[in-house]
């Protein structure tokens, strides 16, 4: 310690000794309220569902702003979606806002895929890359913490989605530019404008939209 900062430290200690008990117990109290408020602060950054979900690494500061918010999958839902899409041993599925990765584990533990989920929140990555070690799956399927809008599409055969329909909009130009024809893109709840699913199943009070990438991503959106 410098010797500045110990001089410094001496003479706050002689101030506190200098008070009464009766202002020692009003400065004592309002330090804790202070911390009291710091921690709420905390707390609430952890709870907002558009921030990263709170880890040693993102307590302070917050970590990266989320354009959806996680909410999981139901199990039907998630048969549902891979049903609807065929999925099977040979396809490369692309999860996209994996998650705790349910979607794609499901795809390689029940139905032999192989594939990547891609999560902008680290926490969640690490909690569905352990999901993925426990299901026995870690050597088909992989979990990359990164921005869905600048993952490369075109390995797919499927991409899974459950997104908000701002985000289905944006990501719509690059799904029929990237991936190739016949590839298979299947929503939990959110469809994608005015391009029409090839198929919608309801799932108890829930949505999965399916869609078939056509051979022409130009065709009118009234022919799809």
């Amino acid at each position: 310690m410098a010797e500045g900062e110990g001089d410094e430290q001496a003479r706050r200690r002689g101030m506190l000794a200098m008070l009464s008990p009766a202002a020692r117990i009003r400065v004592a109290g309002a330090l804790a309220a202070v911390a009291a408020l710091g921690l709420i602060g905390l707390g609430g950054r952890c709870m907002s569902p558009t921030m990263a979900s709170c880890s040693a690494a993102t307590l302070f500061t917050g970590g990266p702003k989320l354009d959806v918010p996680y909410l999981g999958t139901r199990p039907a839902v998630v048969a549902q979606m891979l049903e609807v899409a065929q999925v099977g041993p040979g396809d490369y599925v692309i999860d996209l806002g994996t998650g705790d990765g349910r979607i794609l584990i499901a795809a390689s533990r029940e139905r032999g895929a192989r594939g990547l989920g891609i999560d902008i929140d680290p926490v969640m990555v690490a909690r569905a890359r352990a999901n993925a070690e426990r299901a026995g799956v870690a050597d088909r399927v992989r979990f990359e913490t990164a921005d869905l809008f600048e993952t490369e599409l075109a390995a797919a055969d499927v991409v899974t989605m459950f997104l908000l329909p701002e985000v289905n909009l944006r990501l719509r130009p690059r799904l029929l530019a990237e991936l190739k024809p016949g590839a298979r893109i299947v929503s939990h709840a959110f469809d994608m404008g005015d391009w029409r699913p090839d198929q919608t199943r309801r799932v108890g009070g829930e949505l999965v939209h399916f869609w078939r990438v056509p051979d022409r991503p130009d065709r009118p959106a009234e022919t799809r």
